[in-house]
């Protein structure tokens, strides 16, 4: 059936006109002879979806008066509702058309497909809606065999689960990447965002029009919500023989090559040469790698026979001659044009390719020896060791350093997303059925709500919370483990039953492996439960694993592995989570850095990796300028800045900016080795790596344990002073490029710092437990709202400009502007005169603002942060080791 082909027949409105002239989403109901089930449905949705913006549309393929019965129930419905009734000879496609044409009329943005019997709750559906709508995702699908979901009654008898168990498991065999990470492909229950699927190229048989969803679009980002199968209300089940035949017919038909995104030809269009298929690039790749081995055959012999060098010496040279080799035939013959770029794009190819073989090196060495003391002879041997690792090479060459641009959403997204109402946390431990235990969970009900347990299985671990951090007097924080980004913040005086959020260790997930990471939410029902959100990688236990409870407090259990990188906990983690408590309370986490100069405060902006950190380094060390922070800035609606001052991270490109005598050339030896692992270029990689099936948390752990990143306070670096609060009256957006300078007006600023603020967050696995945040009852969406309005105020009495440079410049022209522009506008903070050591935290209303009360662990919005010293100071953060 061809989508183009369906009538445009127009819709006619039941109970209108709305209010709601336009609902983020459309029910799709499609009918045929369901006079029974459509009015019970229609009570049971108005409730379910009380609040959200949504209509229905029922689209009608009956004999009977389900039409007149649908309008006349609908008169009471507040739910605006739609009917289009096709006539017989309109009806092509049966179910599946019915949902194409639906699709087609939707007014939301999202369509979500459900039956009419009620076998789909209404109230699963408005799970289905609130992940669509809260969840950046294309593509949400109820399913019955994840969390806790279930056939339940809903299927009669035990033939009709082992059919629909066994198709599942047959289609998930028979498009194994295509549908990765989706537990439930032949359900019913799904919704889609209309503007992500293409309807065009769909033509679907039968019931099955999820699976031609998947199929068809492998970019699409989908999450599952769990749901129980119910019972059927009225009416009787559409499922026979013909429809198993037409589904088998539609799962062959979906499997030929023309069907699922191929070129004409049937060969994927890859990153080599057009029209070059997977295999094709396998051959070739194989027939350089046999050039390859004897050019590797011949250096071997040349420096081990000819030069008399050490053997596995000679096999270490004669694999970067190989390498060469095999590179310049690879760019030449292979992939020429499929990643473009330039010469600094193929320099840099070329590096990964020559890291590529020396990593495989490290492992193909001792096996080389022990082919040695086989008896085998050096050049048998070493031909034997590159056999062996060629097909390893191949893929991470394939799929990693030659996977061109159009590759990259033609994949399943490597991290499962699984909305799961009413389930256990995976690996939580059930108490005991003893009478004890019921007690305890009777007065547990109706006294205040405890922080959650976090050593799960390990009732002996220590609970006390051994660091504490108050941040800007807004945050409080208590860990287990040492944050060093937060040190600055210490306060040990803070109780640890009063931290805001909390960080222990425990065991998260289930004991053993899984083939795919996973991040669950569980909806918390209100206190006493919170929504908890769990993130679990492939290693089981053994990987880097968390689990948030997003209550009061927010208590976040780490697992072992992942505590010995604090590091990662803290970016990865906790700062996503800092960044939308303070939001609650009146400030914003704002990814910038913010100088004072000659009195005038200054805030930069830019996307990671620009230049932002050296031009702070040189503003402080050639122009006397005062530190604030680097990194990130907490600001208020009132154009206040607050000191942050987190460790610098030192990449390749900044050293030129760091002056110190202080370092020790250990230090500065390491410093450059760190600083080329955590540049643009490291990142890069590690996002590369994101993409794919791997537990990228632990990747990303086990390099920060290995090679802890480049951090030290900013006075081991530069020789400079640090001030505790500015009202910021210059901002510069700093890019690279042809040297120009512009104003940038209000509305446009607000937007780039907001994108600038969320570029740094794209590692996962933010962008997958984001969305589950929830603070003093905002969710995530209100919260980025409220983070508009804060930032909004904040930029209200600032001047924004951008200022691009193609020399690294920023340093030299920021102060000559400030010079040329006006005389500076705010003084340096006034010493507080009580004599505590700084920093002392102090409320101070704007004028004409009334005075607020201060609370116990927090301070009122209206605070400045006065220095008793103009002096930098030594502390844990900054003291003499980073």
């Amino acid at each position: 059936m061809d989508g183009n082909r369906i009538p445009r027949t127009e819709c006619s409105e039941l109970n209108g006109p709305h209010t709601l002239v336009r609902p983020r989403l459309t029910l799709v109901v499609p009918t045929r002879n369901e006079r029974e089930s459509v009015p019970l449905l229609l009570r049971a949705l108005e409730p379910a979806f009380d609040g959200l913006p949504a209509e229905i549309l029922f689209v009608d393929d009956s004999d009977d008066d389900t039409p007149e019965t649908a309008a006349r129930h609908a008169r009471d419905c507040r739910m605006p509702v739609r009917m289009l009734h096709r006539e017989k000879d309109a009806r092509e496609g049966g179910l599946a058309g019915a949902v194409l044409a639906g699709a087609r009329h939707a007014r939301g943005e999202w369509a979500l497909v459900m039956d009419a019997d009620l076998q789909h709750p209404p109230e699963a559906a408005a799970a289905l809606a609130r992940t669509a709508l809260g969840h950046g995702v294309d593509i949400v699908v109820g399913t019955r065999y994840a969390g806790s979901g279930s056939t339940g009654d809903g299927l009669d008898g035990p033939i009709r689960r082992l059919v629909s168990r066994g198709s599942t498991l047959v289609t998930k065999a028979v498009f194994p990447h295509r549908l990765a990470g989706v537990s439930d492909p032949m359900s019913g229950l799904f919704a889609f965002r209309t503007a992500a699927i293409d309807l065009d190229r769909l033509s679907p048989l039968g019931f099955k029009v999820l699976l031609e969803l998947l199929v068809r679009h492998p970019g699409a980002r989908v999450a599952e919500v769990s749901y129980r199968f119910a019972p059927r209300a009225a009416g009787t089940s559409k499922a026979s023989l013909r429809e198993g035949l037409r589904f088998l017919r539609h799962l062959a038909r979906l499997r030929r090559p023309g069907a699922t995104g191929r070129t004409e030809s049937g060969r994927h269009a890859g990153p080599g040469r057009p029209g070059m298929s997977a295999t094709a690039r396998f051959l070739a790749f194989g027939l350089i790698g046999v050039s390859g081995i004897a050019v590797n055959t011949a250096a071997l012999w040349f420096f081990h026979t000819v030069a008399g060098v050490q053997h596995l010496v000679s096999a270490t040279l004669a694999t970067q001659v190989s390498s060469l080799w095999n590179f310049a035939l690879l760019e030449t013959l292979v992939y020429h044009g499929g990643r473009g770029g330039g010469r600094r794009a193929v320099l840099m190819r070329g590096l990964a390719f020559l890291a590529l073989n020396n990593l495989l090196l490290l492992g193909r060495l001792p096996f080389l020896e022990w082919l040695l003391h086989t008896g085998m002879g050096l050049l048998t041997a070493n031909v034997v060791s590159l056999v062996a690792l060629f097909v390893a090479r191949f893929l991470f060459s394939d799929l990693v350093i030659y996977r061109g641009p159009r590759d990259h959403g033609a994949r399943r997204d490597p991290v499962r997303v699984l909305v799961a109402p009413g389930s256990v946390p995976p690996g939580t431990p059930k108490p005991a059925a003893t009478a004890q235990a019921t007690a305890q969970a009777a007065s547990q009900a109706t006294a205040p709500a405890p922080e959650p347990k976090s050593s799960a299985g390990h009732p002996k671990r220590p609970r006390y919370l051994t660091y504490r951090y108050d941040i800007a007097g807004t945050v409080t924080i208590g860990s287990q483990i040492r944050l060093p980004e937060l040190e600055f913040f210490r306060a040990q005086w803070v109780p640890p039953d009063s931290c805001d959020i909390t960080v222990r260790v425990g065991d998260v997930g289930r004991r053993f492996p899984r083939h795919r990471a996973v991040m669950t939410e569980i909806p918390g029902r209100g206190a006493p439960q919170p929504t908890t959100v769990q993130y679990e990688e492939q290693l089981g236990r053994l990987g880097a694993n968390f689990r948030v409870d997003i209550g009061d407090p927010i208590a976040v259990l780490v697992s072992p592995f992942l505590a010995r990188s604090p590091h990662v906990v803290y970016t990865n983690v906790l700062e996503a989570l800092l960044r939308f408590v303070l939001v609650a309370r009146g400030r914003m986490l704002l990814h910038s850095a913010c100088v004072e100069l000659g009195g005038t405060g200054v805030m930069l902006s830019a996307l990671t990796d620009t230049g932002k950190t050296s031009t702070v380094l040189r503003l402080l060390s050639e122009h006397e300028g005062r530190f604030l922070s680097d990194d990130m800035t907490v600001v208020d609606a009132h154009g206040n800045a607050l000191c942050f001052p987190k460790p610098l991270t030192i990449s390749a490109h900044t050293l030129h900016a760091v002056r110190s005598d202080d370092l020790t050339p250990h230090e500065w030896h390491r410093l450059q080795r760190q600083s080329r692992l955590h540049s643009k270029e490291g990142r890069s990689f590690a996002f590369t790596l994101a993409r794919h099936n791997l537990p990228i948390m632990s990747v990303n752990a086990v390099t920060q344990i290995l090679v802890p990143p480049p951090k030290y306070a900013v006075d081991r670096l530069v020789s400079c002073r640090l001030s505790s609060a500015v009202k910021v009256t210059e901002l510069f957006v700093i890019e690279r490029g042809a040297p120009r300078l512009s104003d940038l007006g209000h509305e446009d600023t607000v937007s780039r710092l907001l994108v600038n603020t969320e570029d740094a967050y794209g590692f996962p696995p933010f962008r997958y437990f984001a969305p589950a945040i929830t603070v003093a009852g905002l969710d995530h969406a209100q919260l980025r709202s409220r983070e508009r309005e804060v930032l909004t105020g904040f930029l209200s009495g600032v001047r924004s400009r951008v200022l691009a440079s193609d020399r690294f410049g920023w340093a030299d022209e920021i102060p000559r502007l400030l010079a040329a522009d006006r005389p500076p506008t705010n003084g340096r903070p006034v010493p507080a005169a009580d004599g505590h050591p700084w920093p002392h935290w102090e409320p101070e209303a704007p004028e004409g603002a009334p005075p607020l009360p201060m609370r116990s662990g927090a301070l009122p919005p209206y605070t400045t942060l006065r220095s008793d010293s103009g002096a930098s100071r030594e502390n844990d953060a900054g003291g003499k080791t980073p």
